[in-house]
């Protein structure tokens, strides 16, 4: 079957054209940018990225041979700061997703009020099938690569799917060895002993629960006894499950990219996650029925979290959706043509520039802490995070009631309009 028979078919299946990330984050802008009053050059401005940078370039293996690697850093604008966005190590990686991440990323620290603009990037393999050393290796590599272009006022890198904070401290140290001393500040996500931040680890979920908490509230919804459905048991999602867990949430169902498992009378999210730890999947975990992520994400709960990757809930499979608030961990996992169904639904999107915010909010609090040479502790950090989450969350739902529009929206005229401004103010040049 050829590969245009198989787009038409999955966008088929999806009820309606296939968009890839870009252009998904470009129809986001497109509909917010019709609310923004400001000169059209201005938001042209913003619907690409500034600028990004392809390399390819050789790793030595372990049997001696040479393999050669694509990389991508994307840098979306710099309006507002530096550029600052994770890496990624995807065998799917490409140019139009990190551009799209770069811009989503752009929205979400302008949403939480942070002086960064959005950057992205990623190396197209499969980490699963490289030894250590390799992966040392290709991620020394590609950190030298993209020197030119990154550095702790310029682009500060952090860690996205399949990165950890071992691969964040050889960044740092690659970087650091091309300027002749240590630059924490390079990165973030980085391991406390050189230069990280307490809380960073579950900075993105506590923000997820900061923001389920303030929707609770919102609409009558009590945590104790709510079930929370979680799509995608990685760094984000076993966080977000056990801290909601620990607020007297049920979580009946949780998955990752090999299937999922439920269980109606709940689950123990820490007993899950040894399972995970030990079997490399939550598949098979005792007491649960196997389930696909597809029937995870229409299964019945109060609380649906995707925490996995972009697209995963769309027009084919939106009004089977049965969840009262849909928080989105990941990035990017709803199509614009689902959002105007739950809209239309009554279903509560906590659209992701404002719901996963929390990891590059402490980022912030990371770098902050990083340039100063002075760190806080981690109620200090928890402190200050849930301020930052709680005053957006507000200033979104501010605009989605005065302009009667759905969360999402709301979020990027808020970014959007932001944005702008900082460009008005310091103009183009020359």
């Amino acid at each position: 079957m050829s590969a245009q028979v198989v787009e038409s078919s999955a966008a088929a299946e999806r009820g309606g054209r296939d968009l890839n990330p870009l252009e998904m984050a470009q129809a986001q802008f497109d509909e917010a940018a019709a609310y923004v009053r400001v000169a059209d050059n201005y938001l042209a401005r913003l619907r690409v990225p500034e600028r990004v940078f392809m390399t390819n370039f050789p790793v030595i293996m372990d049997d001696g041979k040479l393999r050669m690697f694509t990389g991508y850093r994307a840098q979306h604008s710099t309006a507002r700061g530096p550029a600052k966005g994770g890496i990624r190590y995807h065998p799917q990686v490409t140019m139009e997703e990190v551009s799209a991440l770069a811009m989503w990323m752009t929205w979400k620290c302008a949403v939480v009020d942070i002086p960064y603009g959005g950057g992205k990037g990623g190396v197209v393999c499969n980490p699963k099938e490289l030894s250590l050393g390799e992966l040392e290796r290709l991620t020394r590599r590609y950190a030298a690569e993209i020197s030119p272009i990154i550095g702790p006022d310029r682009d500060i890198l952090a860690p996205d799917v399949n990165t950890t904070p071992q691969i964040m401290a050889w960044i740092m140290d690659t970087y650091s060895m091309t300027q002749g001393h240590a630059v924490p500040g390079i990165v973030t996500g980085k391991p406390i002993e050189i230069g990280g931040s307490q809380g960073r680890n579950e900075a993105t979920a506590r923000g997820v629960l900061f923001t389920i908490r303030r929707t609770a509230e919102r609409i009558g919804l009590d945590l104790e006894g709510a079930s929370v459905v979680v799509q995608g048991y990685g760094n984000a999602g076993s966080i977000a499950a056990r801290l909601l867990y620990e607020d007297g949430a049920k979580i009946i169902a949780v998955s990752d990219s090999k299937g999922g498992i439920y269980n109606p009378h709940g689950l123990d999210p820490n007993a899950v996650l040894r399972h995970k730890r030990e079997t490399s999947t939550v598949v098979g975990f005792p007491g649960a029925d196997t389930i696909t992520n597809e029937e995870l994400l229409t299964l019945s709960c109060d609380i649906l979290i995707p925490a996995a990757l972009e697209k995963q809930l769309h027009a084919g499979n939106a009004d089977k959706v049965q969840a009262k608030i849909i928080a989105e961990a990941a990035n990017g996992p709803t199509e614009p043509e689902a959002d105007h169904i739950f809209f239309d639904r009554g279903i509560f999107v906590i659209p992701d520039i404002l719901c996963n915010a929390g990891g590059v909010t402490v980022s912030y609090f990371e770098w902050v802490q990083d340039l100063q040479f002075f760190f806080w502790d981690e109620e200090q950090v928890n402190q200050a995070l849930e301020r930052v989450m709680n005053r957006a969350f507000d200033a979104v739902m501010h605009i989605a009631e005065e302009r009667h529009v759905h969360n999402r929206l709301a979020a990027n005229i808020l970014a959007i309009e932001r944005v702008v401004r900082a460009i008005e103010l310091r103009g183009i040049y020359p």
